[in-house]
């Protein structure tokens, strides 16, 4: 019962941490930075191809196994004499397996294109864009679109007007009215709250979360005129010299979707849609989940102006064991480490565990771990992280009901002295 429990109970470290008024971090860069030894920043290209080639035999070995699942689940009926509903039934148990491992695998190609377009595959940029170039095409990304809106993303995490992902909206764009007027039934009728529907929103979130992005920057930075799109050259996302890189991914791309429609021809459209397909889509959830966990948390703020800095942008994130060693092992580290990608995204994701022990000791309270299953973290934040205020220099998502799950530590301070409290 207590294991099942726990699967939607909140971690201690977030009820610790949402019980704890927020004070911004005081921490300078410069400490951050030395508690890092220079041993660490070292990238090498024999062990980014180790793990690229470690990826690829997996991916294979899956690819291979899958196509005996019909073979091998009609042995097994006939051996043991069960009939055809059991055959079925091994078949699509198999299936199953299959979509998940290699959907997992699917995003492992993706976070190390990532991982190329921060230069941290190699030390050379003409390798780094070989691999993220290869990578994120077979899975039908626009590497140099994707990558030049993520490095601004990291230049600018948390700020409401620099960030590029997951930018939360505001009181006034949803058109509610001002926290003195608004009622519990303004909020519900813009947060519609049947568990149906918020189930619907979210299968729709993560099937095309990641689509819908790249192709009209849904969630993206406001400041963008409508028909923003990580395909078009002339698109205000991308600077005048990335032009032609863009319409390389273009082409890419069209290649790719070339090739998947020469396979489905030669191989049929069902081994096609079960082969590649199924786990594309299944890779594409992880994506989106994990981007979506990290940075929107009930208790973790954004900025506004001269309240925003590179440092406590970057630990405006929160670090979750996604998929446990599963997450270690083929999505290298992403979820488990991304304070520390943020602090240092030029280290490579093979040595950001060692990072992240080392920031521990410095960063202290404004470490931010989150051991609750992440399905449930995905709900909550779905559920939790509506809006935010117009006004305000450190904000933190309201709910469905207009409340949030935080307060500002000075917020705090000044509603104790107005009490007539000193303490």
């Amino acid at each position: 019962m207590f294991a099942i429990d726990s699967l939607f109970a909140d971690g201690p470290e977030y009820l610790e941490r949402k019980c704890r008024p927020f004070e911004p971090p005081k921490i300078s860069l410069a400490e951050v930075h030395a508690a890092i030894p220079p041993h660490l920043r070292e990238i090498s290209t024999l062990k980014g191809l180790y793990y690229l080639s470690r990826d690829i035999l997996f991916g294979l070995l899956f690819y291979r196994a899958a196509l005996y699942i019909p073979i091998a689940a009609n042995y097994a009926s006939a051996s043991l004499g069960l009939g055809q509903p059991f055959g079925l039934a091994l078949r699509a148990t198999l299936w199953v397996c299959y979509w998940f491992w290699q959907g997992v695998l699917f995003a492992g190609f993706w976070c190390l294109a990532h991982e190329a377009g921060h230069g941290t595959m190699s030390p050379h940029k003409a390798v780094n864009s070989l691999l993220g170039f290869t990578l994120h095409t077979f899975l039908l990304v626009p590497y140099y679109s994707w990558r030049s809106t993520h490095r601004t993303h990291h230049k600018g995490t948390a700020s409401l007007e620099r960030d590029e992902n997951y930018l939360p909206r505001t009181r006034s764009e949803y058109g509610l009215p001002s926290p003195a007027k608004a009622t519990p039934i303004d909020y519900r009728e813009i947060f519609e709250d049947a568990p149906l529907y918020i189930l619907l929103r979210m299968l729709l979130m993560q099937l095309l979360g990641w689509h819908a992005y790249l192709l009209y920057n849904a969630l993206g930075n406001q400041k963008y005129p409508a028909g923003t799109n990580h395909f078009s050259p002339s698109s205000p996302l991308f600077k005048l010299h990335e032009r032609t890189q863009i319409m390389a991914s273009n082409i890419g791309i069209a290649a790719m979707a070339a090739l998947l429609g020469l396979y489905a021809h030669s191989h049929g459209f069902l081994a096609f849609i079960n082969l590649y397909l199924i786990p594309y889509l299944l890779a594409n959830h992880w994506i989106v989940m994990l981007t979506f966990i990290q940075h929107s948390d009930p208790t973790i703020p954004h900025y506004r102006g001269a309240s925003w800095s590179f440092l406590r942008g970057s630990l405006a994130t929160v670090d979750r064991p996604l998929l446990g060693w599963i997450g270690r092992l083929f999505l290298h580290n992403i979820s488990h480490d991304h304070i520390a990608h943020h602090l240092f995204s030029s280290i490579p994701f093979y040595n950001q565990p060692q990072v992240t022990e080392c920031l521990k000791s410095v960063l202290k309270e404004h470490y931010n771990y989150d051991s609750t299953n992440t399905f449930r973290v995905l709900y909550r934040s779905f559920t939790e992280c509506c809006f935010i205020e117009d006004e305000g220099d450190i904000v933190f998502y309201k709910n469905q009901d207009g409340v949030a799950q935080r307060e500002l530590k000075e917020d705090v301070d000044s509603g104790l002295e107005s009490n007539g409290s000193t303490d």
